[in-house]
């Protein structure tokens, strides 16, 4: 009865959702609906002004008479402006809801009252004012299918956003699911212990009066399994978290970019129908209010009331009427609401111990990329405004062409005698400039639509993040850091097992290498995955961004002997390099992983418009390929199109993605053009990203490995006990010999405040933002301290900090001298050769960086003076790695071993 209970409440919020999105999805079409309605009328308006000129000016040839009928004529005609609609109705009969139809209904009135016209008024209704209407209409109708494609637009990322929302939410349930189900399991096999704990003590006594001492195989076979259990259930708690934070995260940007669509996108794409439309009509009637007034003065008490119809334009009203007519469509829907899975209440973000290095780097590449969109945006902004104000000038100096011509020309005579004068080769030339400045107009309009949604989303995560932040940092101080240090280096080290491969990795055949090694998925390219994952989903420019060569070499190396060097000694400076093993390895398979006999056919399907029929194809052609393969390709495909879900702040949509792997997964034949079939190369790839369960078979059909978005670090669960024991002896040495060395530094300890932001160029290298308090311990050289921030100890540079009085004088004692420490050593020579050889590039106040670094983050211009120079500081660079991983503060920094 539970379960049925859970069943249907589980089907009430998904029918609730699914109301929600249905909703939602009807009022979209009713806004697509509402701006065609309004263009059409728009249009049929124009049409009815430019039909009214023709027939007025043939009218006025006849005098009073046939004024009269042509005023009943269209005051008759309920059916052009009405329409069928209802919408249609009112505003036909309230005409003071919107300005250009209340100025429709006095041109009527006023025409009822005029009584004749000359010959050259009827030849400048009937000229220009009627030409001009037409080309009104054409911009209407022009302008209203460019905003109507851009809302459309607009709308399918808005739905795709509401989507990835319900999948991150089914993601969520499913993983708290699995962490409900091993605490189950975990309290079942305390139960289990505690009853066979009492059994066996039963036993015990029994057995003791009879024959001795009982066998203790069954406690320490339960105790394990609780501990297993135990392990177990802690890992799906974990993932349950990750999963819930990006739950909460997308359900954040979900509410921010519906907000913001309904709030700003659609009144700014009204705004874009009415672009020119109430200035050029206006200039019409103005123009014919002119020419009226020079004409007949007897017509003046009209013609007034209709120059007030004209100055009443209001395309702030106009919008805030139809907004009102139509609230059901246009008003935001309600916010969509966190739905927790069954018995889990947490409601917010959580910072835990484990999480805490993931969150604090992705909070501060959310900040650094809000800052950069904000920048772009307010450019735009600008950009935006100056075209629109240039398009409205082209606009007012088009419609002010007739009125010059015709106080220059009053006779029918001089405005025949004008058709040859070259003033429709301007018109012409002033039409095509006001084409190109509305298409520059329509594209700036599409960048700030986008990139003010992308601000509102970035926004509503980096807030939820900072106030995750501020909790977690509560909390950290209750916990020992000393303790988290101890923990995750037991968690991390992992025995490295001896290569025990017959197959070569890089540069031969995966398929045989899956058979020869048992791996469905080779390790390196789920480690480079797992790590990819937990450190690099938001790291701007993953896979584009290219790494040291050196440390790919050094990755390589160690996969090769089929160690796993990602499990420790890597951080999140060496993303890069981990990406560029990733592709290096794809790159070098032979054969390559998809066979050059199906390019032709593959690259053929990426030719098709639709893609579901794409991806059909695709999928069909790669059922061709070996079972263990299209496990690799599944796995791989399913994680970039995870990865391209950051795109928002790692940069990196489907499109970016298909560039980097396109040329490394399908490497074009000998003997055709790369450059000619790189575009549908990228196509095929983008395919494959954005289309992966549609294209792989699923499990059920393929068994193997498969893609988990919330993946948790590798523990050690897997490890026995005789390497648990083995690894915390080895770690108790080095931690006790740590001990008195913090004590003595603690006495000649110098707080300094960082004058610059820096980013470490290697591990021994703190990375701090300006403002941060750091500690410092020792001088390491002229222009190096010793000192550590937020527990983590490493070289500060001297240039980016700032001392306190007489602390030169205190550390002064505290040098490379008064230590003993040679002046020659690589880490001294390395950072007297960068801060006192630079070429004139860029002050430490406004550090330059490179994209092709390793980290992908801004940092001091440092440049040698010479190309040979650069060589030797490379050099110089690797030794200081070298030793330093060996011999420099083992105990604080995490190097791998291989090093």
């Amino acid at each position: 009865m539970a379960a049925h209970g859970k069943l249907r409440r589980e089907r009430g919020q998904q029918a609730e959702y699914e109301a929600q999105v249905k909703e939602m999805r009807w009022q979209l079409s009713e806004q697509l609906r509402c701006l065609e309605l309004q263009g059409e009328l728009r249009r049929e308006l124009l049409q009815e002004l430019a039909e009214f000129m023709r027939r007025r000016a043939e009218v006025e040839l006849e005098y009073s008479r046939g004024l009269d009928k042509l005023a009943e004529r269209f005051s008759g005609r309920g059916g052009r402006l009405g329409g069928g609609g209802r919408e249609h109705q009112n505003f036909r009969k309230e005409p003071s809801l919107l300005s250009p139809l209340h100025c429709w209904a006095v041109l009527l009135q006023q025409t009822r009252q005029q009584s004749r016209e000359s010959a050259a008024l009827s030849e400048v209704l009937a000229g220009p004012l009627a030409q001009r209407l037409s080309h009104i209409a054409e911009d209407v109708g022009r302008i209203v299918k460019k905003s109507k494609d851009l809302e459309q637009q607009l709308q399918e990322e808005l739905l795709e956003v509401v989507l990835e929302l319900q999948t991150a939410k089914k993601t969520y349930h499913v993983y708290h699911m699995e962490s409900v189900n091993a605490e189950a399991k975990l309290r079942e096999a305390e139960r289990q212990e505690e009853k066979r704990a009492g059994r066996t003590a039963a036993a015990a006594s029994a057995a003791t009066n009879e024959a001795g001492p009982v066998r203790k195989t069954s406690l320490k076979k339960g105790g394990r399994l609780v501990e297993k259990r135990q392990a177990k259930f802690l890992e799906h708690k974990l993932k349950c978290t990750k999963a819930r934070n990006e739950y909460l995260l997308s359900l954040a940007s979900v509410n921010a970019a519906v907000s913001n669509y309904y709030l700003h996108d659609v009144l700014d794409l009204m705004d874009c129908c009415d672009t020119g439309f109430h200035l050029a009509l206006g200039q019409v009637l103005r123009t014919y209010t002119a020419a009226e007034t020079r004409t007949q003065a007897s017509q003046m008490q009209g013609l007034g009331s209709l120059e007030e119809a004209v100055e009443a334009l209001d395309p702030p009203g106009d919008k805030a009427k139809v907004l009102e007519v139509h609230a059901a469509a246009f008003c935001p829907p309600l916010r969509f609401d966190y739905q927790p899975h069954e018995g889990d209440e947490v409601a917010e973000l959580q910072v835990e111990m484990e999480l805490r290095d993931e969150i604090l780097p992705r909070a501060q590449n959310i900040q650094s990329r809000l800052d950069r969109q904000t920048i772009e945006t307010e450019e735009v902004s600008k950009t935006l405004k100056a075209t629109l104000q240039a398009l409205l000038e082209v606009v007012a100096s088009e419609d002010g062409d007739v009125p010059d011509s015709f106080q220059a020309s009053p006779s029918t005579e001089s405005l025949k005698s004008t058709s040859s004068d070259p003033g429709p080769r301007q018109a012409g030339r002033r039409r095509g400039q006001q084409q190109e400045t509305e298409t520059f107009y329509i594209t700036k309009l599409q960048e700030y639509l986008s990139g003010r949604s992308i601000l509102a989303k970035l926004q509503a995560k980096h807030e939820k993040l900072q106030e995750a932040i501020q909790r977690g940092d509560k909390e950290e101080r209750e916990v020992s850091w000393t303790q988290y240090t101890q923990r995750k280096l037991q968690k991390s080290r992992q025995p490295r097992p001896s290569s025990q491969y017959n197959q070569k990795l890089f540069g031969g055949d995966m398929e045989k290498f899956i058979q020869s090694s048992g791996q469905p998925v080779p390790l390196v390219v789920e480690s480079c995955v797992r790590f990819i994952n937990l450190n690099g989903l938001q790291h701007e420019g993953i896979f584009r961004v290219s790494g040291a060569q050196l440390r790919v070499t050094e990755i390589r190396d160690a996969f090769e002997r089929g160690e796993d060097p990602l499990v420790e000694g890597c951080t999140a400076h060496d993303l890069d390099s981990v990406a560029g093993v990733l592709k290096l390895y794809f790159r070098s398979l032979d054969p390559p992983l998809f066979p050059p006999d199906l390019f032709r056919d593959l690259l053929a399907s990426a030719e098709l418009e639709v893609v579901a029929e794409r991806a059909e194809l695709v999928s069909q052609l790669l059922a061709q390929l070996p079972g263990p393969v299209l496990v690799v390709l599944r796995y791989l495909f399913t994680f970039l199109n995870h990865l391209a879900q950051y795109s928002d702040e790692n940069m990196m949509d489907p499109y970016n993605l298909a560039v980097c792997f396109g040329p490394t997964l399908l490497p074009v034949p000998a003997g055709q053009d790369p450059v000619a079939l790189q575009g549908r190369v990228n196509q095929l790839v983008q395919t494959l990203i954005v289309q992966p369960s549609k294209v792989f078979p699923s499990v059920t059909l393929l068994p193997g490995p498969v893609y988990e978005k919330c993946m948790a670090p590798p523990s050690t669960s897997c490890l026995g006990d005789a390497h648990l024991e083995s690894l915390a002896g080895e770690n108790e040495p080095e931690l006790e010999a740590v001990t008195p060395a913090q004590e003595d530094n603690l006495e000649g300890v110098i707080e300094a405040v960082a004058c610059f932001a820096y980013t470490g160029r290697t591990a021994q290298e703190l990375t701090f933002q300006r403002g941060d308090v750091l500690r410092l311990l020792e001088r390491a050289s002229g222009d190096w301290w010793r000192g550590e921030r937020a527990g983590t100890r490493g070289l500060i540079p001297h240039k980016y900090i700032t001392l306190p009085a007489g602390a030169e004088k205190q550390a002064a004692g505290q040098g490379p001298q008064a230590t003993g420490e040679p002046l020659s050593s690589p880490d001294v020579l390395l950072a007297t050769e960068f801060v006192h050889r630079p070429e004139p590039c860029t002050p430490p106040e406004a550090p330059l960086g490179t994209p092709g670094g390793p980290s992908g983050h801004r940092r001091p211009c440092l440049v040698p003076a010479s190309p040979e120079r650069y060589v030797e500081i490379d050099k110089m660079l690797s030794l200081r790695r070298r030793l330093s991983s060996r011999l420099w503060r083992r105990p604080w920094t995490l190097c791998s071993r291989s090093s």
